[in-house]
């Protein structure tokens, strides 16, 4: 679980959508299930993400988001001494739904598989 809680100062306002988009992009990869999420890689890379809101609902107790999350995946195995390309990065894109708690913040993250 994360907190987010500059998400949940800033719910209600117009500058919501930036502020999570911010702090999601900030967020350690390993906290996103982004190497779940990888369709032609292997491995997750360092490279920084790019996340898109794609829908949001709430309720009494959490603010439900879907995001869209594009990344960067390597395939790891494959550096033979004479490939031309050893570090080629694939693009990569997953869907993560964020459930942020209104009291604490505290975020639950799923992997969208639909």
């Amino acid at each position: 679980m994360i907190q987010l809680k500059d998400v949940l100062s800033a719910w209600g306002t117009s500058d919501f959508e930036t502020v999570l988009k911010h702090e999601i992009e900030q967020l350690d990869t390993e906290q996103l299930p982004l190497q779940q999420g990888l369709s032609s890689s292997n491995y997750v890379t360092d490279d920084p993400i790019t996340v898109i809101v794609n829908h949001i609902t709430e309720n009494d107790e959490v603010i439900r988001i879907k995001t869209g999350i594009f990344y960067k995946g390597i395939i790891g195995g494959c550096s033979c001494a004479d490939d031309p390309t050893p570090d080629s990065k694939n693009s990569e894109y997953c869907e993560v739904r964020l459930d942020i708690d209104r009291a604490t913040g505290i975020t639950t993250v799923a992997l969208v598989t639909e």
